[in-house]
């Protein structure tokens, strides 16, 4: 497109079950009626880091985007803080599309569900139910729990348990959360540590480097969940339009069980890239990533009505 539209960014809220969910509403000047790309992050993360960069060349390409930070993380309420609950998330983004649906002066039939990594996840579970949803995009999705449980060491693993039980019990006891680290170097007790990952969520967080020091932390009791999610089960269920993208050197979410799964979705479109789970977000790749994107919603979601 040689001539990318303006726009118009909005902070707007939503509330599931009752908590206020923080988002922004771009919007594209000059375009009737556009559709919506709704889009949320992946485990333990806030928009900052880097869902501006997609949701602004989704303006600029035509599309209203709609990107939220879940309850308990970022801008959004919910005490107490950094606790990941899976099905509050999925209700989220209920919640979320919900809202775009009832913004005016777009085209509420055209709402398209974008996720990342744990978010992906959701999307692909959300679109195995929601089958008004115009189309999904989900990158280096998490597809199945065991999978990534178990891509990590094993007596990484066997820490994390201790801490997410000593959490649990916690929780029913009434006290606060004993938290692990979200992401680390390798060594670290955190739920993430790939070697080089640390260092590319550096990089996509940018100037908010001291918010991302301040919330890389998460209740450990979602060690004990994750094993158990896999969105992935549903991906046959999925009637819309469906990118997937991945990583090939994608330790996080491997790749061959992501490929494999991705192969079950009736419409679809797997794309590969050579990088690992954080790159696609950061240039050189996040180029090629997103152009891949916007010619994806052009195809599938421009022109239906």
């Amino acid at each position: 497109m040689t001539h990318p539209y303006s726009y118009v960014r909005h902070d707007v809220t939503f509330l599931p079950e009752g908590t206020p969910c923080a988002a922004w509403l771009y919007r594209p000047d000059g375009v009737e009626n556009p559709p919506v790309v709704v889009l949320a992050h992946g485990f333990a993360a806030f928009r900052e880091l880097r869902l501006d960069a997609y949701a602004a060349r989704f303006a600029q390409a035509g599309y209203a985007a709609l990107v939220f930070d879940y309850r308990h993380w970022g801008a959004s309420g919910g005490q107490p803080r950094r606790i990941l609950d899976i099905g509050r998330q999925h209700a989220d983004w209920r919640a979320a599309i919900a809202y775009a649906r009832s913004l005016p002066n777009v085209d509420t039939t055209r709402i398209v569900g974008w996720g990342s990594s744990f978010g992906g996840g959701h999307v692909l579970d959300l679109a195995a139910q929601d089958h008004a949803l115009a189309a999904a995009i989900v990158q280096v999705p998490h597809v199945t729990g065991p999978a990534s449980a178990f891509a990590q060491a094993p007596t990484l693993l066997a820490r994390l348990v201790v801490a997410a039980v000593r959490d649990q019990v916690g929780a029913w006891l009434g006290r606060p959360p004993h938290r692990v680290k979200s992401i680390g170097i390798p060594g670290d007790l955190a739920m993430m540590t790939s070697p080089g990952a640390y260092a590319l969520v550096e990089r996509m967080a940018g100037d908010q480097f001291e918010k991302l020091l301040a919330e890389n932390d998460v209740a450990a009791r979602i060690a004990l969940r994750v094993p158990f999610y896999s969105p992935g089960r549903k991906a046959a269920d999925i009637t819309a339009p469906t990118l997937v993208q991945l990583a090939t050197k994608d330790d996080v979410t491997p790749y061959a069980k992501a490929r494999k799964i991705a192969g079950r979705i009736p419409r679809g479109e797997v794309r590969s890239y050579d990088c690992t789970h954080f790159e696609p977000y950061l240039d050189p790749h996040f180029e090629q990533i997103v152009t891949d994107q916007i010619a994806f919603l052009d195809r599938h979601v421009r022109g239906a009505r």
